[in-house]
């Protein structure tokens, strides 16, 4: 049993200290938000997580989970300190690190034992150095025997805690070898692949993997795109091409594009860094600039439809960035809707977990209380989260609510010849049905 510190209740810090006090650790979690941490200690979870809320019951009840705003208190034994805290673009797409940097300062001030520090953020290559040159001069004259170890997640939201203890590989960078093999030994309950290399490469690793899966992403919405003008179904291309052992099906589904925290964030923090060393990310720039036109051209094909989208009433299932999360980060659906907006559209839109995170945003739009209040009196229907309770809709009946039949899948979740028999005109991205092409 090890006593550790997880710093941060966002996604990562919180699925991360909860699953290490499920391993039988003891954890506290610390975060400076004073709200944050009174509910949490009531049970109330600060985000929407399957399995989360009774994973965190459970090991509070245990004695293994505590939470708490005190630094001396978090880090009085703690063995190991984890970074998680929130690294948010900034102007040029640049990962901004104050928070890092107040929790290394932090750490500093209030660590007088061994400890090492894992930086569980998604940081860019050079932080490590960086925080351990932090604790150092913010100790001058008091020596503090510390190591930093960069551990990069992986988690996907929706499914964080399954990902946490079925790892496809666990990644820790270190200058101390030591010191990654000791953070190794919390995770060797998990039968994992565990891959030790330097602080930087690490970190790298972290990068690459996320912009290698927005690229795929990205790929295949062009590759619909091109489908779309050559009469095509990219449903069909894409398993084509996953059955190529050499590609593998996996991040191969044509939509509205990646959103989320991650993706956005890190392929502009990977392109900002080799812009700033001198190289020139065309295809990271590619990967971006096709994810944003999806939604544009969602909005073009609605457009050239319905002839205007001024005064029409057009309605959204889905809001959150993917299905089974309430994290509205550059979610699609919020891009799509400010579009349209734009052009004068009158939204109606509805999510089963993500009304009260994108109210605020959504001022002009109409939340509603399910997918059917969504259709009624609707000139179109936009589909942009792929939850399960959007897989077997009434059709009949949103026909009948619907002003004009118009349903655009955003991502080619419904069979269009059904759709189509019930007399919706119906719009999918890069499919065609019997040779005819929906653009």
């Amino acid at each position: 049993m090890s006593n550790i510190c997880v710093i941060g209740t966002g996604y990562v810090g919180l699925v991360t200290g909860t699953c290490f006090a499920d391993l039988g650790n003891r954890v506290v979690c610390l975060d400076i938000d004073e709200n944050r941490i009174e509910k949490l200690k009531q049970g109330i979870m600060p985000i929407y997580e399957p399995g989360l809320e009774q994973l965190v019951a459970q090991n509070v009840r245990a004695g293994r989970l505590s939470f708490t705003t005190s630094y001396p208190e978090a880090l009085k034994d703690a063995e190991f300190a984890f970074i998680a805290v929130g690294t948010p673009s900034g102007v040029d797409g640049e990962a901004d690190l104050q928070y890092v940097r107040a929790v290394a300062e932090a750490i500093a001030d209030h660590v007088d034992h061994p400890i090492i520090v894992v930086n569980k953020s998604t940081v860019p290559v050079g932080t490590g150095d960086w925080v351990a040159d932090i604790i150092r001069k913010r100790r001058a004259g008091r020596p503090l025997q510390f190591s930093v170890v960069s551990n990069p997640e992986f988690l996907r939201e929706g499914s964080a805690i399954h990902d946490f203890m079925n790892p496809d590989r666990v990644v820790l960078g270190s200058l101390d070898r030591e010191a990654a093999s000791k953070v190794a030994q919390l995770y060797l309950t998990l039968r994992c692949p565990i891959l030790i290399t330097d602080l930087r490469t690490a970190e790298m690793i972290k990068y690459a993997s996320n912009a290698f899966l927005a690229t795929r992403i990205s790929f295949i919405n062009e590759i619909a795109t091109i489908c779309e003008e050559l009469g095509a179904d990219v449903r069909q291309v894409a398993i084509g091409m996953g059955l190529d052992k050499r590609i593998g099906p996996a991040f191969l589904d044509a939509g509205l594009g990646w959103g989320g925290s991650c993706f956005p964030k890190d392929v502009k923090a990977l392109a900002h860094m080799a812009v700033l060393h001198g190289s020139n990310p065309q295809l990271l720039q590619a990967v971006m600039e096709i994810n944003r036109n999806m939604r544009r051209r969602v909005v073009m094909r609605l457009r050239k439809a319905l002839g205007t989208l001024n005064e029409k009433v057009i309605g959204v299932l889905g809001l959150s960035f993917k299905p089974n999360t309430d994290d509205i980060r550059e979610a699609p659906a919020l891009e799509l809707i400010h579009l349209m907006e734009n052009e004068g559209a009158l939204i109606r839109a509805y999510d089963p977990q993500a009304m009260e995170n994108a109210r605020p945003l959504l001022p002009k739009a109409v939340l509603c209380a399910n997918p059917y209040e969504v259709a009624e009196g609707a000139d179109a229907l936009v589909l942009a989260t792929e939850w399960n309770e959007f897989k077997q809709l009434d059709f009949e009946r949103i026909y009948r609510l619907m002003r004009n039949p118009l349903i655009m899948d955003g991502r080619n979740l419904w069979d269009p010849e059904h759709l189509r028999s019930l007399g919706f005109t119906y719009f999918g991205i890069g499919r065609a049905t019997n040779g005819i092409v929906n653009s």
